[in-house]
């Protein structure tokens, strides 16, 4: 029974939202108490203290759209991948590395990936991957990490017609497996939804699979729209625009989740309102793939759910909070815009857009809710209090601050030194595979 104190509590719950003297106790793998420090150590006198050392205890961060299989990525240079636009990122760095992912290569992108989240204070991912090189248990794969380091995960498989039609049924096969595995296992941890590519990627017949094979078992979390190709293609070949087309097809939905959503129009943006669909933003991703910038403001104010995701950009959720600001002022030609809505997608909506699939409440210190808490080392040189926290996350704080994480209940890293889990040997063997991969991308030894 960890008692976390000795620091400042924020809990992201309206009836009790801070603690200047703060603790959180945690019964295996719920919160049990938040409150005082002196009157907890007094009602838990066994508990195993952790010491926040004066720094801000605060609920686990929430990631609700990124990309295990771009794990492997970091520092690449694929030789003659020179991308002018959209599609030729794609097909040159994304499309070209998930053709070479084989099961292996999909483990340790996951290593990489959960490793890195915990020591930036994220807690719970909704993962969308990709492995055309070897389709059939990479989820399984995925999910084997995430059990064996500790995340909570939500996991998808990306539908694509991209590599042909005996590749987009095994990927429709692997959604399909997965989530009647994860539906018949009913766990806190791990979750599933169905996944599918932009839709310019995805035919009507393989729409139609999609739907047959999932049977409303779960929802769909698909890129919407993220680039032009997507309305194009839609009006082109389809003869509307692509919300209509999901509509048409059933897959929208309370449980569904669009990601990117940057050339969606007032009509679009009003069946998503209608259908109660969910919208995941990807702020810095957006930025970087020269996509433009999505209408999240507007979306808002019809009253859509519109969260924050990374696209595995970073995983660091404060840096995509301090990004999605600075896009949204610069789009808008206003410097007072976003901030609230800003708050509101990483502390409020993923944690609705989390609700959606698993049991316990997560991104919040309270009784009954999910024991993920994270301790940033952040201490301030300005008045900080509960009238101004979020200026201080917003301008202040960043992932790199974490120096402890605590999920369901389990202390994974502690002090800025994970617990119980070998980082040495976990790096060697994903450098095995990350030489093994770029050897292929680019036919030499590294």
């Amino acid at each position: 029974m960890p008692l976390i104190g000795n620091g400042r509590v924020i809990t992201r719950d309206s009836d009790q939202p801070y603690f200047e003297h703060g603790a959180v106790v945690c019964d295996k793998d719920v919160i049990c108490e938040v409150g005082e420090e002196s009157a907890l150590r007094a009602r838990y006198p066994d508990a195993e203290y952790v010491d926040a050392r004066g720094g801000i205890i605060m609920p686990g961060l929430i990631n609700a759209h990124t990309h295990i299989y771009s794990g492997l990525a970091r520092g690449l240079a694929i030789d003659g991948n020179d991308p002018t636009n959209f599609l030729e990122v794609l097909e040159g760095m994304w499309w070209n590395i998930d053709r070479h992912l084989t099961i292996d290569g999909t483990k340790a992108s996951a290593y990489a990936t959960v490793l890195d989240c915990i020591r930036d204070g994220v807690t719970t991912i909704f993962d969308h991957h990709a492995s055309f090189c070897e389709i059939p248990g990479s989820l399984f794969a995925i999910k084997d990490v995430c059990e064996e380091l500790g995340m909570r995960a939500c996991l998808c498989y990306e539908v694509s017609d991209r590599d042909g039609e005996e590749k987009a049924l095994e990927s429709i096969r692997e959604n399909g497996e997965f989530s009647r595995w994860a539906a018949k296992q009913d766990s806190d941890m791990i979750a599933a939804m169905f996944g599918g590519h932009a839709l310019f990627t995805i035919s009507d017949k393989t729409f139609e699979r999609m739907v047959e094979e999932n049977n409303g078992l779960t929802g769909f979390h698909i890129h919407v729209s993220e680039g032009m190709n997507d309305v194009y293609d839609s009006l082109r070949n389809y003869g509307c625009r692509p919300v209509n087309r999901l509509l048409n097809h059933g897959i929208l939905g309370e449980k569904t989740m669009l990601g990117h959503c940057i050339h969606v129009n007032p009509a679009e943006m009003d069946i998503i309102k209608e259908t109660g669909t969910m919208v995941v933003n990807n702020p810095e991703s957006n930025m970087g793939n020269a996509v433009g910038c999505s209408p999240v403001l507007q979306m808002m104010k019809k009253g859509i759910t519109v969260g924050m995701g990374t696209d595995a950009y970073t995983h660091d959720m404060l840096e995509s909070l301090k990004v999605f600001l600075i896009i949204q002022r610069h789009n808008a030609c206003l410097p007072n815009v976003a901030f609230m809505e800003d708050m509101q997608m990483l502390f409020d909506n993923n944690r609705i857009i989390a609700g959606n699939y698993f049991k316990k409440p997560l991104g919040i210190l309270k009784a009954g809710a999910a024991a993920d808490v994270i301790v940033m080392d952040y201490k301030p040189f300005t008045p900080f209090s509960d009238a101004n926290i979020d200026g201080h996350m917003l301008f202040g704080m960043m992932g790199k601050n974490c120096r402890t994480t605590i999920i369901n209940g389990r202390v994974l890293y502690k002090d800025r030194e994970f617990v119980g889990i070998d980082e040495d040997r976990i790096n060697a063997w994903t450098m095995e595979q990350s030489k093994k991969l770029w050897g292929e991308l680019n036919n030499r030894t590294y």
